[in-house]
């Protein structure tokens, strides 16, 4: 039996890229004997309705978009007991790079229809008096966090060069923040740019900030990165792309189950940003306070691979 789809499209990812992915490739799924639903929302609010709806009918839920779209879609996968598939139409799309999802049409095609739901680890994250939500590829506090602020203040650029800009931006202009964190009960203190706490081996745009992660290990990788001088961890940021920064004194890599985070900048009320597969998630708790909690869910979602 032919396999059937609902396609969730945002038609603001990738620039308006989505929709010119989307169609083509439902039209050949149709000529291969699928049936195949499209429904286009840039609203999270209503994925939940929409996947429980096409789980109920039977239906391979495909996220059409980038990770903040994926993640969303994702975590209401899980709660409706579905399956899910990823095309990527985002401006990262690090966690289908992740998962190796092709990037020709016929090769998505035949993944959609003959690919195996695999389980695959997801990330349960909790800030203060706000619900778990959801993430697929990794939270990140400090430097990171704001150059994905400005990304989404830089449309004007190439696609290429949005997130390379946006890193050194941020890095120009960081402060270090006093960072507590715990890895399954192991407590440590930093003076950092930023903390990472990942499933996935990329973000940024195709950057191996954890380069051992694995998607289906029960894991996660947490990557400190010491704060250091401007210049410094400018140039260190090609060394990003490949995972060879984890080498530098600079970089501490822990792994754990359940990770928490909290800290301030220094002599500052500034809040520091925490953001999670391209999108803003809130503010870093304060230390002291109650923190952000990243636990890891072992095969919460099956993904057609």
């Amino acid at each position: 039996m032919s396999r059937s789809f609902t396609f969730l499209v945002n038609p603001n990812s990738g620039g308006g890229a989505a929709p010119r992915v989307v169609v083509p490739l439902a039209r050949r799924l149709r000529e291969a004997g699928a049936a195949v639903e499209v429904s286009y929302t840039s609203s999270p609010a209503v994925v939940p309705d929409l996947v429980k709806a096409a789980v109920a009918d039977g239906r391979v839920v495909v996220s059409v978009g980038g990770d903040g779209m994926l993640s969303s879609v994702a975590g209401a996968v899980v709660d409706a007991g579905g399956e899910l598939a990823v095309i990527p139409a985002g401006r990262g799309n690090d966690f289908a790079r992740m998962l190796e999802v092709p990037t020709s049409e016929a090769a998505q095609v035949e993944l959609l229809l003959g690919g195996a739901p695999t389980p695959v680890d997801l990330l349960s994250v909790v800030l203060p008096g706000r619900p778990s939500v959801m993430v697929a590829g990794s939270v990140y506090a400090g430097v990171d966090a704001r150059a994905g602020e400005i990304v989404d203040r830089s449309h004007w650029l190439p696609g290429r060069l949005q997130y390379p800009v946006a890193a050194v931006r941020a890095l120009a202009t960081y402060r270090p923040v006093a960072l507590t964190v715990e890895v399954d009960g192991r407590r440590s203190e930093h003076r950092a740019a930023n903390v990472v706490v990942a499933n996935s081996r990329y973000y940024g745009k195709g950057m191996a900030i954890a380069p051992e992660a694995s998607v289906d290990d029960g894991e996660l990788d947490v990557i400190v990165i010491e704060a250091a001088g401007r210049l410094d961890l400018i140039r260190s940021l090609p060394k990003v792309y490949d995972g060879a920064h984890v080498a530098l004194d600079e970089v501490k890599v822990l792994r754990g189950s359940r990770v928490t985070v909290s800290g301030s900048y220094a002599r500052s009320r500034a809040v520091v940003p925490i953001g999670a597969d391209g999108e803003r998630l809130g503010d870093l708790p304060a230390t002291g306070a109650d923190p952000l909690v990243v636990e890891v869910r072992p095969g919460a979602v099956k993904i057609l691979r």
